[in-house]
């Protein structure tokens, strides 16, 4: 991959239904290397398929967050079994460095944000967290 490629990678994050013509104007390159890029991309399974985001796949949960997680001993696997059965977390990733276990939250309200903190923090094995709210995505 080089200059171009992650140029035209970005610009179909931002808008996977662009036209090739485009996304030719915006990279200032022919409409013919656009797509032999993109063909080459699919084939080397860089891209891996395009999707569409909805309304409701950005608006389901008005507040969202991201809780980092540092977990007592080995209970990294017990705890992220109560977190996935919550009804407020999305997803929960494992992940190096300070923190052991990152809860992405999508809740309603400020106040049903504040109860799924609560809830977490309350579990043994739960030994530090820092959270924050994610305020505006760009993509």
């Amino acid at each position: 991959m080089d200059k171009l490629d992650s140029q035209l990678l970005a610009l179909l994050r931002r808008d996977g239904r662009a036209s090739i013509s485009t996304l030719a104007a915006q990279l200032a390159v022919t409409r013919a290397t656009v797509r032999a890029r993109m063909d080459r991309l699919q084939e080397d399974g860089e891209i891996a398929g395009y999707t569409v985001l909805t309304r409701t796949d950005v608006m389901s949960h008005p507040v969202r967050g991201l809780m980092m997680l540092e977990i007592a001993g080995r209970g990294t696997e017990k705890i992220t079994k109560v977190l996935r059965m919550m009804p407020a977390i999305q997803a929960v990733h494992s992940t190096n460095g300070k923190w052991d276990l990152i809860a992405e939250i999508g809740v309603q309200t400020l106040d049903e944000f504040d109860q799924a903190l609560t809830r977490i923090r309350q579990h043994d094995g739960i030994t530090r967290s820092e959270t924050s709210l994610l305020l505006a995505t760009r993509r």
